[in-house]
C-alpha cells in the first residue's frame, strides 16, 4: 500500500472541454519539470545577488524578474491553464480544435524584451537602440499571439511581420551591438552571448510554424520544444550573464547605476568640510 500516493491530476481538476487538439498528462508533467527549472533557477539568481556589489546588481534583477514571470507562466501551462480554443484552418476537415496557451505569450512578452535590454546594455549601444529593440521584441511576440487566433490562412500574414520584426531585431544585436561592444573590449562574451540568444531566436519562428501556426505538431509536442527552447533561452543564459558578468568593468560599461549615488560616507564628509568652511559667529 502506498502511504504517499503521488499524481498529477492537474487535468482531472482543470479539465479540457471542447477541444480535439489537447494537453496530455505526460506534457503536463513535462511542464511540472520545467517550472522546477525556472523555480531553482530563481532561487539561484536571488542567491548570487546576495554575494554581489550593490552597483553590479543589474543583471541579477532583471533576470531575477523575468525567472519570476517563467516560474508562474509554466506553473499556469502545467495546470492546464491559461488557455484558449482555436479553430484551426488546417485540419479544419477533421473538426479539428486546438488548445493554445496564451500565458506562454506572456512569458515571452516578458523575457525577449528583457534579453534585448540585457544584451544593450552589455554591449553599450545608445538607448535609443535598446528601446527600438525591445520595442521590436514586443511586436515580434505580439505578432505570433494574434496570429495564433486566427482561424483562417490570414495568420501567416501576422507571422510574416513577427518574423521580419525580429530579422532586424537579429542585424541590431548581432552586428550594431557588437561593434559597439568591442570598443568597451566585452567583444568576446557579447558574441558568445548573443550567438546563443540569436541561434535560438531562429528556432522559434520554425516551432511556431509547426504548432501554433501550422498545427502540425500536437498540444503536448508544442509544450515539450518551447520548453526546452525557453530553458535554454532563459535560465541557461541567465547564468551564463552573471557568470562571466564577474569579471566585467561595470563603470567602463556605465552600468553601476547605484554608484552615482553619493554614499553616507561622501555626504558625512561634505557635511563637515561645510561646517568647517562657515565663517564662525
Amino acid at each position: 500500500m502506498d502511504l504517499f500516493p503521488r499524481g498529477n491530476d492537474a487535468l482531472k481538476v482543470n479539465p479540457v472541454m471542447g477541444v480535439d487538439e489537447a494537453l496530455a498528462v505526460h506534457g503536463s508533467d513535462w511542464l511540472w519539470a520545467v517550472t522546477a527549472v525556472f523555480c531553482l533557477a530563481l532561487i539561484g539568481c536571488l542567491v548570487m545577488s546576495f554575494a554581489a556589489k550593490e552597483s553590479e546588481r543589474v543583471f541579477h534583477y532583471l533576470f531575477t524578474f523575468v525567472l519570476m514571470v517563467g516560474a508562474i507562466t509554466y506553473f499556469a501551462q502545467a495546470s492546464d491553464l491559461g488557455w484558449s480554443a482555436v479553430p484551426q484552418v488546417d485540419n479544419l476537415g477533421n473538426g479539428i480544435i486546438r488548445q493554445v496557451f496564451w500565458v506562454k505569450y506572456v512569458h515571452w512578452l516578458v523575457a525577449f524584451p528583457s534579453l534585448a535590454l540585457g544584451l544593450g546594455l552589455i554591449s553599450g549601444v545608445s538607448w535609443t537602440t535598446i528601446i527600438c529593440n525591445i520595442a521590436l521584441s514586443l511586436y515580434w511576440v505580439v505578432s505570433y499571439l494574434a496570429g495564433a487566433y486566427v482561424t483562417t490562412s490570414y495568420k501567416w500574414g501576422f507571422f510574416a511581420f513577427g518574423t521580419f520584426a525580429w530579422l532586424i531585431l537579429a542585424m541590431s544585436t548581432i552586428n550594431e551591438s557588437r561593434e559597439a561592444a568591442q570598443l568597451l573590449g566585452v567583444d568576446k562574451d557579447y558574441i558568445i552571448l548573443s550567438g546563443w540568444t540569436n541561434f535560438l531566436w531562429i528556432i522559434y519562428p520554425i516551432a511556431w510554424g509547426l504548432t501554433d501556426g501550422g498545427n502540425k505538431i500536437g498540444v503536448t509536442g508544442t509544450s515539450i520544444f518551447f520548453g526546452v527552447l525557453d530553458v535554454l533561452m532563459v535560465p541557461v543564459l541567465s547564468f551564463a550573464v552573471l557568470i562571466l558578468a564577474r569579471r566585467w568593468d561595470y563603470r567602463k560599461l556605465s552600468i553601476a547605476f547605484s554608484d552615482s549615488r553619493p554614499s553616507r560616507e561622501t555626504e558625512a564628509a561634505s557635511a563637515l568640510k561645510g561646517d568647517a568652511s562657515r565663517p564662525a559667529e
